[in-house]
């Protein structure tokens, strides 16, 4: 709703609430003068009973807690007592015409000495009420929610850790296996450094804890003692090393510990050993069949 449009409806809720307070000013006023209030006093005691409505409505709209539901007591107890005084006041007419008793607002002794004790009571009330109502809504402090952003960036869902090796999405398609090269020889190396024997004045050679390695080539002594496999190879140890499984054990991962190797050569030989045993199940259902 636009800025207009609530002003509208302000209005219009002021302009009601005013009527219905000029309405029930008479009735008031003609009850506060048969329990003996002179002119002054009749003409403010609609503001005694109506105007602490009002302030009890405001004290809800800005109090929370307790605070706020003591002043819904307080509303609803000023609403009532209003609303039994015009209901007496349109039960007898002497009111009307101010010929009744002064004092007497029911031909009930019981009833009428409720009713007195109910118009008596409503300005103490207000003080009291009134005075309560503005001290909490001066000592309110309005608690402040933090705004918490959503981070779009988290989701909710739960995600399956799985070994990259058993992805399908990433898994080539088997390839025929191809002979490894031969292995080039290594370059010769040369070095840049100009050797010279003399040793510049005032200069003190730094001694070293242990010895520098040596660049270039790497002997054989110190490379690793498991040659490189071809495919073959693979697809060979493969076979050996899943010659008893299931079709369900044939995984990515377990071939990959079986013949330890790469996941992405574990994929393929799954793919390959997969090929093979469809084949040879298709080839013993035809010889059934024959």
């Amino acid at each position: 709703m636009n800025r207009w449009g609530k002003g509208l409806l302000i209005a219009a809720l002021v302009g009601v609430v005013a009527m219905a307070f000029r309405v029930s000013w008479n009735a008031l006023k003609d009850v506060a003068t048969a329990t003996g209030a002179d002119e002054t006093a009749a003409t403010l005691y609609p503001f005694v009973v109506d105007g602490l409505m009002a302030l009890a409505l405001v004290a809800t709209l800005v109090l929370t807690g307790d605070a706020r539901r003591f002043a819904l007591r307080v509303l609803a107890a000023y609403t009532l007592a209003s609303l039994v005084l015009n209901y007496v006041h349109g039960l007898v007419p002497e009111l009307h015409d101010k010929g009744v008793d002064w004092g007497r607002l029911a031909d009930w002794d019981p009833a009428n000495w409720a009713l007195v004790l109910l118009a008596t009571s409503l300005p103490v009330g207000s003080i009291y009420f009134g005075s309560d109502l503005v001290a909490k809504v001066l000592h309110h402090r309005p608690i402040e929610h933090p705004t918490t952003t959503p981070n779009r960036d988290q989701s909710s869902e739960t995600c399956v850790n799985r070994s990259t090796a058993d992805l399908e999405v990433s898994a080539p398609a088997p390839i025929t296996p191809t002979p490894a090269p031969a292995e080039l020889p290594a370059a010769p190396v040369v070095s840049l450094v100009k050797p010279t024997d003399r040793v510049p004045a005032g200069v003190v050679a730094a001694e070293s804890p242990r010895p520098r390695g040596a660049t270039g080539r790497i002997p054989d002594a110190a490379r690793s003692s498991r040659p490189n496999r071809t495919a073959d190879e693979l697809l060979t140890e493969a076979r050996k090393a899943t010659v008893d499984w299931i079709d369900r054990e044939l995984t990515a991962e377990g071939i990959r510990r079986a013949v330890r190797t790469s996941p992405a050569k574990a994929r393929v030989l799954r793919e390959t050993l997969r090929a093979e045993r469809e084949q040879a199940a298709a080839r013993d259902g035809s010889e059934v069949a024959a």
